[in-house]
Parts: C-alpha cells; sequence; structure tokens
C-alpha cells in the first residue's frame, strides 16, 4: 500500500484510539472502500425521516383516526384517554381534560413507545449511522473529534432500554385490546372488515417485534447457570432466541404496517375509501 505509513509518534485523529491512534496506518483517505458503502445509512436516513414526518403530521392533525362503524382506533392516538378524544374512540375511559392543539392524544404513552425504539439496540445502530455518523459504516472514519460511547448525557440513557421494554408490553396489550374491539359488525355484532384484519396483522408485528427484543431474552433465559435444571424457560429462551435474529427486519416491518394500519383508518374515517366487510 503505498500511500499507507506507520508512524509511531504522536498523531491527530479523530477519534482517540481510533483511525488517527499512534502506531496506525496513516491514511489521508476517508476510507480505501470503493463499493457504495454510503447506500445503507442515505436509505436508513430517508426512510427514518419519512416516518417520522408522517408520524408528526398524523398527529398533530388530530382528525380522522377512528371509525365509529367499526370501533377501528388508530395506533397512532392509542390510548384516547382525553375529552379531546371523539367518546367511542375512549376505551379505557377519559383522564384528562381537552388538550391543546398540536398535542398528541396518546400522550399518556408516547414516552414509552418512543422510549423502547430510540433505545432498541437495532434502532441506535441504524441512526448512529445514519444521522450520527459514528461511524456511517465499517472501515469508514467517522468524523467526530472525540468519543465517548454511551457514558453522557443523553446517551446514558440507552441503557434503560430493559425497563422500556416492561413498558413495551403493556403497550402492545393496549393495542392488542384495540385490535379485539375492531372485530364489530355494522349491527353492533360480530364482524370482520378489511381493517379488522390489517389492524389485527399490525398487532401480531408488534408482539413479534417486541418479544424478539434483547431484553426479552435476557428476561427469558439469563442469568440460568443449567438450562436442563429449567426446560421451560429454555423453550422459551430458545423461541426468543429464534425471533432476536429476525429483530432488524421486524424493526421495520413495523414502521410499516403502523403506517399502513394509521393510513387506512384514516381514509376510511374521512369517507375517502369505504371499508371491505369481509363478514357482516
Amino acid at each position: 500500500m503505498s500511500d499507507t505509513r506507520l508512524d509511531p509518534g504522536p498523531q491527530g485523529g479523530s477519534v482517540p484510539g481510533g483511525v488517527g491512534s499512534p502506531g496506525r496506518a496513516q491514511i489521508s483517505a476517508g476510507t480505501l472502500r470503493t463499493d457504495r458503502w454510503w447506500l445503507q445509512p442515505a436509505v436508513t436516513f430517508t426512510l427514518l425521516t419519512i416516518w417520522v414526518l408522517y408520524a408528526l403530521v398524523r398527529t398533530a392533525l388530530q382528525r380522522n383516526y377512528f371509525v365509529e362503524a367499526y370501533d377501528y382506533l388508530t395506533p397512532f392516538y392509542s390510548p384516547c384517554v382525553t375529552a379531546s378524544c371523539e367518546p367511542g374512540a375512549r376505551h379505557f375511559g377519559t383522564w384528562f381534560g381537552e388538550f391543546p392543539p398540536l398535542v398528541p392524544y396518546a400522550l399518556v404513552v408516547l414516552p414509552f413507545l418512543l422510549g423502547f425504539r430510540l433505545t432498541c439496540y437495532y434502532y441506535r445502530r441504524a441512526y448512529y449511522r445514519s444521522f450520527w455518523l459514528s461511524p456511517p459504516a465499517c472501515a469508514v472514519a467517522e468524523p467526530h473529534r472525540s468519543y465517548t460511547g454511551e457514558t453522557r448525557f443523553p446517551l446514558f440513557l440507552q441503557n434503560s432500554h430493559r425497563f422500556f421494554f416492561y413498558s413495551a408490553l403493556v403497550v402492545s396489550s393496549i393495542n392488542t385490546y384495540d385490535a379485539a374491539r375492531a372485530f364489530k359488525g355494522v349491527d353492533g355484532g360480530f364482524g370482520i372488515g378489511l381493517g379488522t384484519v390489517i389492524i389485527v396483522v399490525n398487532v401480531a408485528f408488534l408482539w413479534l417485534y417486541t418479544l424478539s427484543c434483547h431484553s426479552c431474552r435476557h428476561v427469558v433465559g439469563g442469568r440460568l447457570r443449567h438450562f436442563s435444571k429449567h426446560p421451560v424457560r429454555y423453550r422459551a429462551w430458545t423461541i426468543v432466541s429464534r425471533l432476536n435474529t429476525r429483530h432488524m427486519e421486524l424493526a421495520w416491518i413495523t414502521l410499516g404496517t403502523l403506517m399502513v394500519t394509521d393510513a387506512y383508518i384514516a381514509l376510511v374515517a374521512s369517507g375517502a375509501l369505504s371499508d371491505l366487510r369481509l363478514v357482516n
């Protein structure tokens, strides 16, 4: 490598202990990779930005979130426990008074839901690389002059992921209850529509994503010295471990199912689309 030299003396670098450290090969280029390494972080940045903007707009609109005829409630507004919500959408009662404009109706669970997603091990890797460029890709130097890991505010809060996992179980349970109520027919009895199917599929993937979490794997099988003495927990740990290998895919799938579910309910609630009824 003709443009590479070893220099044991003091050298400046973007990260202490990183590519510019003494004793490391001093390469002026940010990377020697010739493939399109920038494509994945660019796609991740674009998709996450689109999703966040969509969610912000939908929660700020504060309309077309509930179809009373079939009890369809979008997960972006669940649980709806403020007096600002439509009466039929208050599945868990009215806990608060009127909310000011632009304040999400689901504010009661939003911090926990965002906390679980933001501290998720996969999402951390995704937005560290695509938004913070730390690093943008393997074998690509990051542009920051220092590195502290997750030891300073606010990044040390990432270690609270295991606690947000428990709150995610509660949120998924609330979504499951909403899905059960979506089995409502035109006459108020039992019924199934396309909206019911979409909501149930979304909830199923939300559970798969939640249970595939690394914290769930630790809760189920962590701190066991002998799996043979705990066959039930070992079996559960095995199942969760298999799900865990798909954690990245499930993280993206659930972003898609959440958006599709919300968009479909919004279209039906606005009258732009009629719900396709399969039963009643």
